[in-house]
């Protein structure tokens, strides 16, 4: 089988169970020289968008439109502009949001970044949520802003919610493959993986040349049955790079 079989192969199981062991694609994942991470409830274990909703004190009916937009129910930026119109967060409330309520990291995250960076590889963030709080995330990753791709807020000069920027890739279903894709001709990666929780991140591979799903804060029944690998701590691909 060629490398490209191999990869086409290697994203969803519902595509064909059989032609991917586990151990080809852990050697996708040791020889990648770019990994691209989900956020909210991958690299952080709250949404953002729901710990948003809490301070702006629409919490409950926020959390549900989420459910449904991660497990692939709804088109996404549908949920992000139902949701969004219903918080109609404040650049007030979006700022103390981080200074009071901070995302927490996932446990493991912080060595898997780590490592990966130790061995040259290009560590991505790319989020349906918002940039402002992702930026502030991957801060704590050492990861610079120039490998964030999220949604931006937009505000009136009164600081009150004035939408979103519809032109982003990350505001619309299909959104992190389009990433993906202009990561891949741009730097001419040979082999990326895209790791998250839910079916926006799944649906990112292809282009991603493999994907894991992460279910250490929430399991998506969806990425759960069809991904090809799926992990609940980071700890087992932090060992795969020791091997």
């Amino acid at each position: 089988m060629s490398l490209n079989t191999l990869i086409f192969f290697s994203c969803r199981r519902k595509i064909l169970p059989t032609m991917v062991s586990h151990s080809e694609l852990r050697k996708l994942f040791y020889s990648a020289d770019a990994v691209c991470f989900d956020v909210d409830s991958t690299v952080i274990r709250e949404e953002g968008i729901d710990e948003l909703a809490k301070i702006c004190g629409v919490e409950d009916a926020v959390s549900e439109m989420t459910r449904r937009a991660m497990g692939g129910a709804v088109p996404f930026k549908s949920a992000l502009t139902e949701r969004l119109a219903l918080i109609q967060p404040s650049r007030e409330q979006v700022q103390r949001l981080i200074a009071e309520h901070p995302p927490h990291l996932t446990p493991g995250i912080r060595e898997l970044v780590s490592r990966l960076q130790e061995r040259n590889v290009q560590v991505f963030l790319i989020s349906g949520g918002f940039r402002s709080i992702v930026e502030h995330v991957a801060s704590k990753l050492n990861i610079p802003g120039t490998n964030v791709f999220a949604n931006r807020l937009k505000f009136y000069f009164n600081g009150e919610y004035a939408g979103f920027d519809e032109t982003q890739p990350t505001a619309e279903s299909g959104g992190k493959g389009k990433v993906i894709k202009l990561l891949k001709e741009k730097f001419h990666f040979k082999k990326i993986i895209m790791i998250g929780d839910g079916a926006t991140d799944m649906e990112a591979c292809p282009p991603a040349d493999a994907f894991i799903g992460f279910g250490g804060n929430v399991i998506r029944q969806q990425v759960k049955d069809n991904a090809k690998w799926y992990i609940t701590d980071f700890v087992e691909l932090v060992g795969e790079l020791e091997e």
